[in-house]
């Protein structure tokens, strides 16, 4: 890929389970000028699909609106359940300057975006992250707080009117966040007990909201055909809370309940820069650098 501006998208979609409705969603993102489908993984557990693609800025948003419109024709929200919460058929579209794109430039495909959407699809949209038009509007949690059903009566309050769009909820859609921000880790980490409430009780204590670690998100979910329960992470910059320190977190909690660690997966893709630093941990190396990744100088 020989652009000069590259953006990444994540888009979010409340369908996991529907193979032909799956492959409808991902349909925009492939054999198109200019976008670069990179990967797609479904849970039929959280019941969510998450897309990366990356692209030229104007080719990008051309097929996350495409792909917007096919989800919001395809999902009804009236008939969805699953274990991760949700707000929208789309539930979030993220913007991500990958290379000759500034966090700015971001912001404002984001809005142009969340504009054409709004428009287009008559959906509400709200902004989120770097692009919140509000302080209490960046965190997406806070957002999609009450989901679906609740989004109903919020919408109507004054301080949760869309940013863009009808004020009333999508009847079958919901609504949408549409933003910016940093590259965000989905980092999942599997334990040895079917009781939700301990997996609630420690993603509690490790998300930053509950006195955790200041770039980490967490939610208890509970995998029903493996008889198990996760803490489901989105760690919001890598940079600055490393992967190893939520595994490290998660077990020093769990000993409270006599429980163990089991696994751990990455849903997604990630940067290089966050397996090496944790396994520069876990190994114990000294002065390691992304220098001395054979990938990465043959890359050069």
């Amino acid at each position: 890929m020989s652009w000069t501006k590259m953006m990444e998208c994540v888009p979010n979609f409340s369908e996991g389970r529907d193979l032909e409705k799956i492959d409808k969603i991902v349909s925009p993102f492939r054999a198109k000028a200019g976008v670069k489908l990179l990967d797609y993984s479904n849970d039929e557990d959280h019941n969510r699909l998450v897309v990366t693609v990356a692209g030229e800025p104007e080719a990008l948003k051309a097929a996350v609106i495409e792909a917007i419109g096919v989800a919001i024709g395809l999902i009804d929200l009236n008939h969805h359940r699953g274990q991760h919460p949700r707000m929208g058929a789309v539930d979030v579209v993220p913007f991500i300057p990958i290379k000759g794109c500034t966090m700015d430039e971001a912001i404002a495909l984001s809005k142009d975006v969340a504009k054409e959407v709004a428009q287009r699809y008559q959906l509400p949209v709200f902004l989120y992250e770097k692009s919140a038009s509000a302080p209490h509007r960046e965190n997406l949690a806070a957002i999609r707080k009450g989901e679906f059903e609740g989004m109903a009566e919020k919408i109507h309050q004054p301080e949760w009117h869309p940013d863009f769009g009808p004020e009333e909820r999508h009847p079958t859609a919901g609504t949408v966040a549409i933003g910016a921000r940093m590259p965000l880790v989905a980092y999942n980490i599997n334990l040895n007990t079917p009781s939700l409430e301990i997996a609630q009780d420690i993603a509690k204590k490790i998300r930053f909201i509950g006195g955790g670690l200041r770039y980490c998100k967490a939610m208890g979910v509970e995998l029903k055909e493996r008889g198990i329960t996760q803490v489901s992470i989105n760690m919001t910059d890598y940079t600055k809370t490393a992967l190893y320190r939520a595994m490290e977190m998660v077990r020093f909690e769990a000993r409270r309940y006599g429980v163990s660690v089991v696994g751990s997966e990455i849903i997604g893709l990630v940067p290089m820069e966050a397996l090496i630093d944790t396994a520069s941990y876990y190994l114990g190396l000294e002065n390691f650098s992304m220098q001395q990744i054979l990938e990465a100088r043959i890359m050069e």
